[in-house]
């Protein structure tokens, strides 16, 4: 189960806002006798969602220290020495004070801002839920353990029913709180998830406060959700370029143009699921290529020998292009693509006539409409 609250829970969070510091000072405690000298290291992740080094502090009598400047809210990670977990903070400039004992790091108690208190009561409520639902998940393998198929088919059902009280305490949070930064991060992990239609999610962006939509962020749902306009189903998709294995560029109309139905592929060498998938792309497209069908592949890899490889080894003889940017690839940015495979349908006229056409459902559609041409 992709559990919408899922990045919040057994995490702490501290941000504040002080006229008197132009910058943030992050004063922490840990209990526990922790011994001097043992490194804190503050974290938060790059444009691909790679944690990278911040700052380093190290303990003295239990305590230790970060200061320096933030332009807008952030999500942050504290991750101590030889200590397991991390305790995720919610940067912006004021004072922070973290304090935790030093085996249960994810439950530090902090205090700060308005943003901590909002943050605070959100997890205060996820934690809730979280016990929830590890206590349901314990009595089904119990029951299943001891072959009670009643028991395990009556908490199926109440699990069924757990996941959609998780997901309206997401939403109402972020309906009641459009001042919070966290309510920035449900609505975004609400759209990546696809948990709820776009026009719902859409309204609950619309109603975060100016602030809010500001931050780095916010800005990203609002690209997210602009684009969504352009490659829904019924839209013309839109065009885009990038390098071949050999450097040229190639553009969508490129091959568009000389196809009557054209899948555009979203894809890595990395990801397993596509690699599954692409046995079952290579024969639709050996059995429809002669009546009009045809494939252009776009890698979110990173390392062209990676891409290059993979597309010899799994026999993919379409078009491929890649910027080799993983899920920063603009071609990945325009399409709103956020997860792999991803894939699009497209007519002889650009427009997307399907999404997400996996296994039989791709040959069943191609059938369909070259069947018809």
């Amino acid at each position: 189960m992709k559990r919408l609250f899922a990045i919040f829970l057994g995490v702490l969070f501290l941000a504040s806002c002080d006229s008197e510091h132009e910058g943030y000072v992050i004063s922490g405690s840990i209990k526990g006798e922790p011994e001097n000298g043992t490194m804190v290291f503050l974290k938060t992740t790059d444009s691909v969602n790679q944690l990278v080094d911040v700052d380093t502090a190290t303990v003295e009598n239990g305590l230790f220290s970060f200061n320096g400047s933030q332009d807008e809210p952030k999500m942050h990670y504290l991750f101590v020495d030889k200590v397991r977990g991390n305790a995720p903070i919610i940067v912006e400039n004021g004072i922070i004070d973290v304090e935790f004992q030093k085996d249960s790091i994810g439950f530090a108690k902090v205090k700060g801002t308005e943003q901590n208190e909002l943050f605070m009561d959100f997890l205060t409520e996820s934690r809730i839920l979280s016990d929830r639902a590890r206590s349901m998940q314990n009595d089904m393998r119990t029951a299943a353990q001891q072959r009670d198929t009643a028991t395990v088919a009556a908490l199926r059902e109440e699990f069924m029913e757990f996941q959609e009280d998780a997901k309206n305490f997401n939403i109402d949070f972020a309906k009641n709180n459009p001042n919070a930064f966290v309510s920035v991060l449900v609505v975004g992990n609400l759209l990546a998830t696809k948990a709820l239609p776009v026009d719902e999610i859409r309204e609950l962006y619309e109603g975060l406060s100016p602030e809010m939509k500001a931050t780095e962020p916010g800005k990203k749902i609002g690209e997210q959700l602009e684009n969504l306009k352009s490659t829904e189903v019924g839209a013309v998709a839109p065009d885009f370029s990038a390098p071949t294995p050999t450097g040229d560029l190639l553009a969508l109309n490129d091959v568009t143009s000389n196809a009557k139905l054209t899948l555009v592929d979203f894809w890595a060498a990395w990801c397993k699921p596509c690699r599954a998938e692409n046995p079952n792309i290579v024969s639709v497209y050996k059995k429809y290529h002669d009546k009009g069908f045809d494939v252009l592949g776009v890698s979110l890899d990173n390392k062209a020998e990676h891409w290059t490889n993979a597309i010899e080894s799994d026999g993919l003889e379409w078009n491929h292009i890649s910027n080799l940017q993983r899920f920063q690839d603009p071609i990945a940015r325009l399409y709103n693509i956020n997860a792999i495979p991803a894939a699009f349908l497209l007519d002889e006229n650009g427009v997307i006539v399907a999404r997400d056409l996996r296994g039989p459902a791709l040959e069943e559609k191609v059938a369909e409409i070259l069947g018809k041409s």
